[in-house]
């Protein structure tokens, strides 16, 4: 029933986000066969929706995958310096090969965001007193660290506009043609589901899995593969989105549990759903102009991490 009622609320949006914009388009232009706006509905309209709806559900769904595997509610690729690793792909990509093309724009983020979470888990392994609060803050540490070295060599160089550009979350620029790099995240998020009962296990503690017969490393390895996979895909894409894969979980879990095979598709959907408001609301705010996805999320999603954490505690 949960399901069937958040997707009917994901179709509603869906539609809402095909007839917000500058752009002037009503129900009766479609019927009426408009050309010019059926053509302006197929070229940007449609793609942007998906983006979102892809963006909003991988992103949401990483989150859940970096939240088991360390066993922490406020891990997630915002605090974890996975999107900071993939701004570093970026830097590397406009230093030394800039002309080539999306797909090794996308190795190069996909191998940064993989590393980076390699380490990030080998240091949250080495913290003895794992605090619900400490953990996070050494991702963010960790994603500091990373952000600033980006900046040095971007400063250096004297790039630091168009650095900056690509990590700015933002889907005002997806038109037909630009955006269908992001369906490398499907595979990901069909992953995950098949592997949800693994990662609960996963999240139970490395003994635990490993008493259950369970190959834990392997199990991690696929969970950081799908993360990586999908940030990857969303910021070549889009750039940043930040505390999606943070929020939404968690307010998913507070109200649904933590069963990982039944509340995934929860997650997945209500991820969707929140992108696609954030999105029309950037819209709306100061029409005709708009604010970026990033900005919107942003403020949205730090109010409601700072609640989380209050909370908590």
């Amino acid at each position: 029933m949960k399901t069937l009622v958040l997707t009917f609320i994901l179709l509603v949006c869906s539609v809402l986000s095909l007839f917000v914009g500058v752009a002037d388009i009503s129900i009766a232009d479609i019927f009426h066969w408009n050309a010019e706006k059926l053509a302006l509905i197929s070229i940007s309209r449609i793609p942007r929706t998906a983006a979102l709806i892809l963006a909003g559900v991988g992103m949401s769904v990483s989150g859940v995958i970096m939240q088991q595997m360390t066993q922490n509610k406020f891990v997630s690729p915002t605090t974890a310096g996975t999107l900071e690793a993939a701004k570093m792909g970026l830097l590397i990509f406009l230093i030394f090969i800039p002309t080539a093309g999306s797909a090794i724009k996308m190795m190069l983020a996909f191998l940064f965001t993989f590393v980076a979470s390699l380490i990030f888990l080998a240091i949250v392994r080495k913290i003895r007193y794992r605090n619900m609060v400490f953990v996070p803050l050494v991702g963010l540490m960790f994603g500091g660290i990373i952000g600033s070295i980006s900046t040095f060599f971007a400063v250096r160089l004297n790039i630091v506009q168009d650095t900056n550009a690509w990590m700015m979350g933002d889907f005002s620029g997806i038109l037909q043609g630009r955006y269908e790099m992001i369906y490398l995240s499907l595979p990901a998020i069909i992953i995950t589901y098949l592997y949800a009962n693994k990662f609960t296990v996963v999240g139970m503690g490395e003994d635990f899995s490993r008493n259950l017969g369970l190959n834990y490393a392997a199990i991690m390895n696929i969970g950081l593969f799908c993360v990586s996979l999908t940030v990857s895909a969303v910021v070549i894409t889009a750039g940043a989105i930040p505390f999606l894969g943070l929020i939404v979980p968690n307010v998913v879990s507070l109200l649904f549990g933590d069963n990982l095979k039944k509340t995934l598709p929860l997650v997945a959907l209500s991820g969707a759903i929140f992108l696609l408001l954030c999105d029309i609301a950037g819209r709306v705010v100061i029409y005709p102009y708009e604010v970026p996805i990033g900005v919107t999320v942003s403020i949205i999603g730090a109010v409601i991490f700072l609640i989380l954490i209050i909370r908590k505690r």
